[in-house]
C-alpha cells in the first residue's frame, strides 16, 4: 500500500515540479539558489505526503465509521419503546462529539495557526492570534454539529448554504472593512490536512449508519458549511470588537462633554 501511494504520490507533484523547474530555467534563465535544500525539501514533501495518504486510509476515515458506529449504539442512544426510530434530538452525543472534534482540529489546524500569526504581525498587534483562531474553531465546530444535524435529519444540503451565504452577505455589508478579507480566507484555511479528513470521515461515517442515508448524497457537504460559518464568527467577532470599542470611547468622552 505504501509502494502503491508514493508511485501515486509521484505522479501527482511531478507536473508542480515541472513547471516550476520550466519557469527557472527556461523562462528566468537562472539557476536555482539553493539546488541541494530545494530538491531535499521537494523529497521530504513528497515521502511526508505518501505517508499522510496512507495515514487517511488506515486510520481517519476508519475512525470516522467506527465512532459514528459506536456514538449511534443501542448502548448509547437506546432506542424509543415503541419504534425502532430515534428522534433528531436523541443523536446529542453525536452533536456534542462533532463540536467538540471541529473545535479541536481547528485549533491545532497549521494553516489557521500561520494565517492568525500572520495576520497579528501585519495589524500590529490589533488582531490578537488566538482570539482569531478560537472565532475560527468556534465557527468550524457549528458548521459541523449544523452538518451533522442535517444528515441525522435528512434535510436538504442547499438551504443551509442559501442561509448561510445571506447571513455572510448581510455581515460582509456591515462588518468593518479590514476583516472582510482576512475572514473569507479564514474559512478556506480551516478545511485543510488536519480538518478536512475528519469532516470527511464523520460525515460518511454517520451516512454509512444512520438508516435511510445515502453516503454519496448525505455523507458530503459538511465541508461546505465548515468553510462558511468560520466567516460569519470572525466577522462576528470583529463588529463586537469594534462595538466594544466604540462604546468604550462613548464612555469616556461622556465626562469631558458634561465639564464643557
Amino acid at each position: 500500500m505504501i509502494i502503491e501511494t508514493l508511485l501515486s504520490t509521484t505522479r501527482d507533484i511531478m507536473p508542480i515540479a515541472a513547471i516550476i523547474f520550466s519557469f527557472q530555467f527556461l523562462v528566468l534563465r537562472k539557476p536555482l539558489a539553493r539546488p541541494v535544500p530545494m530538491i531535499t525539501g521537494f523529497v521530504m514533501v513528497w515521502i511526508g505526503l505518501s505517508l499522510f495518504l496512507v495515514g487517511l486510509e488506515v486510520a481517519l476515515f476508519p475512525i470516522g465509521t467506527l465512532m459514528a458506529e459506536q456514538l449511534l449504539s443501542v448502548d448509547v442512544l437506546p432506542l424509543a419503546d415503541d419504534h425502532l426510530q430515534r428522534h433528531w434530538s436523541d443523536y446529542y452525543w453525536v452533536y456534542l462529539f462533532a463540536f467538540s472534534i471541529g473545535a479541536a482540529a481547528t485549533i491545532a489546524e497549521p494553516a489557521l495557526i500561520a494565517v492568525s500569526l500572520k495576520a497579528g504581525e501585519v495589524s500590529s498587534g490589533a488582531i490578537n492570534p488566538l482570539l482569531l483562531r478560537i472565532a475560527v474553531a468556534t465557527g468550524m465546530a457549528f458548521g459541523i454539529t449544523l452538518g451533522t444535524w442535517r444528515i441525522v435529519t435528512g434535510l436538504p444540503l442547499y438551504g443551509f448554504i442559501i442561509a448561510a451565504y445571506l447571513v455572510v452577505i448581510i455581515q460582509t455589508l456591515r462588518a468593518p472593512k479590514n476583516i472582510i478579507p482576512l475572514a473569507y480566507d479564514s474559512g478556506g484555511v480551516t478545511t485543510s490536512t488536519i480538518t478536512v479528513p475528519i469532516i470527511a470521515a464523520l460525515g460518511i461515517g454517520l451516512a454509512n449508519v444512520i438508516p435511510g442515508r445515502d453516503p454519496l448524497v448525505d455523507g458530503f457537504g459538511m465541508i461546505a458549511l465548515a468553510c462558511l460559518f468560520p466567516i460569519i464568527t470572525v466577522m462576528g467577532y470583529a463588529q463586537l470588537a469594534a462595538w466594544y470599542a466604540h462604546r468604550i470611547e462613548a464612555r469616556v468622552s461622556e465626562p469631558s462633554d458634561h465639564k464643557d
